[in-house]
């Protein structure tokens, strides 16, 4: 009986820390700020455990009854817990109370567990063994959910499924406890009943977490939602309306398919064009393939190497019929290598690659692991992958609705040690947006670009240089790795538009 005991404690531990990994998650793609929402949903669940084990001690008697109760109510609302939280950010105001009860609530509850269960076990077992034992399986059932979340449990069932997943475990638990401890029980059938009643809801939430998940998309977004995944990194959703599609990563837009062409020429051409030699280019980020798509109008680049985090988003631009047609199937080009990595690492482990053109179309910086990517330090690795006479371009968001953050990208890139050339257009989807060409040496604006584009020509480039007042440099700090201005620039510019 002793290793299914111990085997019960490293499953509950496993349930508990998957709820919380999944609210920490969940709150990183919904409200941004990752570091943000992990270091107050840990800290609130770590209180609430120290909550719940010193209740612990007021509970006397019929310790099994107790211990099977909890259980089951860990396992209803930790396995609910995504559900609820989705609904919440869909259809009501209360998410972030929601979120924080609910985690408190889960948290107070797990808490109760191994002090109970501990006082249950003292019986047939000495005590120093007893302490061993359940602290051991406790902690290796934490490392297999630490490991199984982002392995697994994420990429291949998302944030509903797996939260249901390990609330079915948790009523198992209970269940097999009614078995385990049957003669430290009275009457066996009124806790079996509602444990089968628990595992009954958790398996037919199971069943329909698609119809859930659906049901907070519908609301969430304005438009049909055509495809959506939760990925190690991100949560991509595509929706349709009529003919524009649209593409959200962690709920922020990336682009609408009737107006992207603008983005992207403006990413791509003022640059390019201005370097009839260039034969090698890297992309680092862009997965959506629709930078390279521009890249490859000029016959002249013999090789495109794309760096992209996350192998589901260059995965679905390259089979996917819609968007792979959006991006002319730029990511199936013979020219093309596609790379799934870090950038900030692969640029590190890779410094003997050179290029002449760089085009760096990451995410807005929202939260801290995108943030690294606009800092001195990522600049300085870059500056050691181009060649002399090549120029960068980076995507800066917006110098009209975040301009202290779009002057900090400037203010970095120089510091790095580049010369820059601060543009701008505008982009229905996105309002004026903003982009930094950099260089060792100078720059001029092309005399030509590529025949067939639908924006931009050789007359206009120039004048994507020139800023309106509004629009002009503000003092702004620099961003480096430790001190990551930059995002609380953006967050503070962005939510004051969102007032």
């Amino acid at each position: 009986m002793a290793p299914v005991l111990f085997v019960s404690v490293f499953l509950i531990a496993a349930c508990g820390l998957i709820y919380e990994l999944i609210a920490g998650t969940l709150a990183s793609y919904l409200l941004g700020d990752s570091v943000l929402q992990f270091s107050t949903i840990i800290g609130s669940y770590l209180f609430a455990m120290g909550v719940g084990s010193y209740l612990s001690r007021f509970i006397g008697r019929g310790l099994v009854a107790r211990f099977i109760q909890i259980e089951l109510m860990v396992g209803l609302i930790g396995g609910f817990s995504s559900s609820l939280l989705f609904l919440a950010f869909a259809y009501t105001q209360s998410f972030r109370f929601l979120l924080y009860l609910i985690v408190f609530v889960v948290g107070t509850l797990v808490g109760l567990e191994i002090p109970l269960l501990m006082r249950i076990l003292k019986e047939r077992f000495q005590f120093h063994d007893l302490v061993a034992n359940v602290l051991t399986f406790d902690y290796l059932g934490a490392l297999g959910a630490s490991l199984l979340f982002p392995l697994f449990l994420v990429p291949k069932l998302g944030l509903v499924r797996s939260a249901i997943l390990f609330g079915i475990v948790n009523a198992g638990v209970a269940l097999w406890s009614t078995i385990l401890f049957k003669d430290q029980i009275g009457r066996q059938r009124n806790l079996v009943v509602p444990c089968v009643l628990v595992l009954i809801a958790l398996c037919g939430g199971f069943a329909f977490s698609d119809h859930i998940s659906s049901l907070a998309d519908d609301n969430l977004y304005a438009d049909d939602v055509i495809f959506s995944r939760n990925t190690r990194y991100q949560r991509i959703v595509l929706t349709k309306w009529k003919d524009d599609f649209r593409l959200f990563l962690s709920s922020h837009l990336q682009f609408s398919s009737r107006d992207e062409y603008r983005y992207h020429e403006a990413l791509v051409h003022p640059g390019l064009a201005a370097l009839p030699g260039a034969k090698r280019v890297l992309v680092l980020g862009g997965g959506d393939g629709l930078a390279v798509r521009e890249i490859l109008k000029y016959p002249t680049v013999e090789s495109i190497h794309l760096v992209d985090l996350d192998p589901e988003m260059t995965q679905l631009f390259t089979t996917h019929p819609v968007m792979s047609q959006l991006n002319g199937g730029s990511l199936k080009n013979p020219r093309v290598k596609v790379t799934n990595a870090d950038a900030f690492v692969w640029l590190e482990q890779n410094a003997g690659d050179m290029y002449d053109f760089v085009v760096i179309d990451f995410p807005d910086p929202t939260n801290y692991s995108l943030g690294k990517l606009y800092t001195t330090a990522f600049y300085r690795l870059l500056k050691k992958h181009v060649s002399a006479a090549g120029l960068v371009v980076v995507q800066s968001t917006s110098p009209l609705f975040a301009r202290q953050s779009y002057w900090c990208i400037v203010q970095t890139m120089q510091a790095a040690g580049f010369k820059t050339h601060p543009y701008h257009t505008y982009v229905p989807s996105f309002g004026e947006w903003g982009y930094v060409l950099a260089s060792f040496q100078g720059y001029e604006p092309p005399v030509a670009v590529p025949q067939g584009l639908r924006y931009l020509t050789a007359d206009n480039v120039a004048q994507l240089f020139q800023f309106p007042a509004d629009m002009k440099p503000v003092e702004a700090e620099v961003n480096r790795l430790n001190d990551q201005v930059l995002v609380r620039y953006y967050e503070n510019e962005w939510k004051a538009i969102t007032r």
